[in-house]
């Protein structure tokens, strides 16, 4: 899936000269984030999130220093604070340096800068132009919307093939011994795992894997972290 199966095509933007009162009043009328800072060609120039509106006099929320905290702060640090937490305008506020991407790019590499980044939303941009934005709550629908997988018809040979290479191909699987017996399609776990996040990720292996009907664990987990009903 990329990022063009799942962005918000109708971004609302701002420009440089947009009052920071009003971005605000954007961001809390349509309840996103941040808002991407563009010119008339719709080049993103910046973008304002809620942590650049965090530190604000009005709010009485701007960064205070002790008198001796000069001598050990950059003063490049200390003028982008003060800018931030008095400037009028989305210039004097939005972070310049913004993470894009474009409507090609795999949602999980996407959900990868988020994560690592520790930001809400990216901006899309093809041809250095934004075409739209995908944010935490977009990949929220995505799994929303996913369909269940259907029932699937397999013997019980080729299913019991299916999970051994299953099982397999997963790194966390070595440190454990897990086994299991398949009968007419449901699925009997035994064995012994590290822990019990490997015994959870057993069963959701098996409870995921097509042609499987139900799932019994009796994996032992040592030690053992957490249990499953």
């Amino acid at each position: 899936m990329k990022a063009r199966d799942v962005m918000t095509k109708n971004v609302r933007t701002v420009n440089l000269m947009t009052p920071v009162r009003k971005i605000a009043q954007l961001m809390i009328s349509r309840r996103i984030s941040a808002v991407p800072v563009v010119d008339k060609r719709r080049k993103v120039l910046g973008i304002v999130s809620e942590g650049d509106l965090l530190r604000r006099t009005e709010a009485g929320t701007e960064r205070r220093r002790s008198w001796w905290s000069g001598f050990f702060e950059e003063t490049s640090d200390q003028a982008r604070d003060y800018a931030k937490s008095r400037g009028a305008y989305a210039r004097d506020v939005m972070t310049r340096s913004v993470v894009a991407v474009s409507s090609a790019t795999d949602v999980a590499a996407i959900a990868d800068v988020m994560e690592k980044l520790r930001i809400k939303r990216v901006p899309v941009v093809n041809g250095g132009k934004l075409v739209g934005s995908v944010s935490r709550r977009d990949l929220l629908r995505a799994v929303s919307r996913a369909k269940p997988a259907g029932r699937v018809k397999i013997c019980d040979a080729d299913l019991h093939r299916r999970l051994q290479e299953k099982f397999n191909a997963q790194p966390w699987v070595a440190t454990s011994f897990v086994n299991f017996v398949v009968d007419k399609g449901k699925v009997e776990l035994f064995g012994v795992v590290e822990t019990g996040e490997q015994r959870d990720a057993a069963v959701v292996l098996a409870e995921t894997t097509p042609g499987v009907r139900s799932v019994t664990d009796k994996l032992m987990a040592r030690p053992l972290k957490s249990y499953r009903a």
